[in-house]
């Protein structure tokens, strides 16, 4: 059900604007499909036969962030938060030689001409805002008040991702639209139009030309909008996924031990832990999820006794640190997925582990992401969550201060005891926390003790 917002109001009141100086203009694009699918837009876009120097001397606050493309956002200040409003000059486009931006572009008064230039059919609708104000909430008046050139609202209904006019010419103008096209369908829950599923195939090697920081983006969005198994399914079927992730496209047909892998192959098994991924998960969780079996592939063997993975950890590690850097992850998104990757099999020794040890594996960062991890894992297996239940509830017992201690003594006190500085410092209080977590010593004195009798002073 459809509930007016501040970001609405205020779009409303930029086409009324815009209107009352003798432009035409409607809210256009991805809130139209939305407020007709009967969800709440996160934002509302308006296009309008204003030149942008127009939109610029019509508002006090405005943002010229795409002027060259006919972009300007309008801000606005409610007093309990700060949003802009994109207007967009109706344009059409030259072409585009470098498969993203158009060489040269015309603003043009024909709402039509700017329709026909974009990605998807249910993303070319408009609509006249001013006469659907009262009958947002009544689906038939709603659609009275589209302006539809494309054939947007059939699609819709059919649940059809189309590209509009031809879908090769579309995908050559930005390639990202693939991704695009394959994203929509996963997260309406729409299927493909076949000759825009057969135009994907074709050009899909063409993907390689993106930027990959576009390219991470729009595969993070993937992973992330609460349908992250379709999107993947979608990417395989059409191609993309041996373009963008070759490494995962090879998990196909890599068969698993049957008595801890009843599901299937590896890119079932993962298929599976993709299909829990919550909308909004956190990225560096949804990476983690993608490529905790990386390096399996490359490590499979029959062995005498069964279907074997040695070493597939660090191979993996090693895999998703190439597939990090491939596509430009920060420092700290890289290093918490290689984290995961490195520590979802860990959770299997926990019952053996030295008490020292396990309450390090507590401590990892992020180390919610480790449990929501390793509980994917097992339901996407074998469903037993032993390990999972022993490890939750070793971390309810186990308080944070214990977890965690302050150190009984430091590179100071050492220094003081007659030790002098040196790379076997870090040995020596690595040993004596290892002796703290075991709750063999509890003070500065008993520590120094234990230094003394493991590591003579020369």
């Amino acid at each position: 059900m459809f509930h007016a917002s501040s970001q609405f109001d205020a779009a409303l009141g930029v086409i009324a604007r815009l209107r009352a100086a003798g432009y035409e203009a409607y809210l256009a694009g991805g809130c139209v499909r939305d407020l007709l699918l009967g969800r709440v837009p996160s934002d509302y876009d308006v296009a309008t036969s204003a030149t942008p120097d127009v939109v610029l001397g019509l508002f006090d606050r405005t943002f010229a962030v795409g002027a060259h493309f006919g972009v300007v956002l309008v801000a606005h200040d409610d007093g309990d938060s700060y949003f802009t409003t994109e207007v967009a000059t109706f344009r059409s486009d030259g072409a585009y030689s470098d498969g993203r931006h158009p060489d040269a572009v015309r603003y043009t008064t024909s709402a039509e001409e700017d329709v026909r230039r974009r990605d998807f059919t249910i993303n070319g609708l408009l609509l006249d805002a001013v006469q659907a104000t009262d009958s947002l909430t009544d689906p038939a008046k709603l659609r009275a008040a589209v302006i539809d050139f494309v054939g947007g609202v059939a699609d819709l209904e059919a649940g059809v991702i189309r590209a509009i006019g031809r879908a090769a010419e579309r995908f050559e103008e930005d390639r990202l639209r693939m991704l695009r096209a394959v994203r929509f369908a996963a997260r309406l829950g729409f299927e493909l139009e076949p000759s825009t599923a057969a135009a994907i195939r074709a050009l899909a090697p063409r993907i390689a030309s993106v930027s990959r920081e576009r390219v991470r983006d729009e595969l993070t969005r993937l992973l992330t909008e609460g349908h992250a198994r379709r999107a993947f399914e979608l990417l395989d079927e059409t191609g993309l996924l041996a373009q963008v992730l070759p490494e995962i496209a090879r998990m196909k047909d890599v068969d698993q031990p049957p008595q801890y892998h009843p599901e299937g192959d590896v890119w079932v098994h993962t298929l599976g832990l993709l299909a829990q991924l919550e909308e909004d998960c956190s990225m560096t969780l949804a990476w983690g999820a993608l490529l905790h079996d990386v390096g399996k592939p490359p490590t499979f063997r029959r062995a005498p006794d069964r279907i074997r993975f040695d070493g597939h950890v660090e191979v993996g590690v090693a895999m998703a640190a190439e597939i990090c850097r491939r596509f430009r992850f920060s420092n700290d998104e890289t290093r918490q997925i290689l984290a995961l990757v490195d520590n979802h099999m860990r959770f299997a020794d926990t019952g053996r582990m030295k008490t020292s040890t396990l309450k390090r594996f507590l401590r990892l960062d992020g180390f919610n992401e480790h449990l929501a991890l390793h509980r994917m894992d097992c339901m996407a297996g074998s469903g037993n969550l032993d390990h999972w239940q022993f490890v939750c509830a070793r971390r309810q017992d186990l308080p944070e201060e214990v977890v965690r201690p302050t150190p009984l003594i430091t590179g100071r006190e050492l220094i003081a005891a007659g030790y002098a500085p040196g790379p076997a410092f870090k040995q020596i209080l690595r040993a004596v926390e290892d002796a703290q977590l075991e709750g063999e010593v509890a003070t500065p004195d008993e520590a120094l003790r234990l230094v003394r009798k493991l590591f003579p002073a020369e």
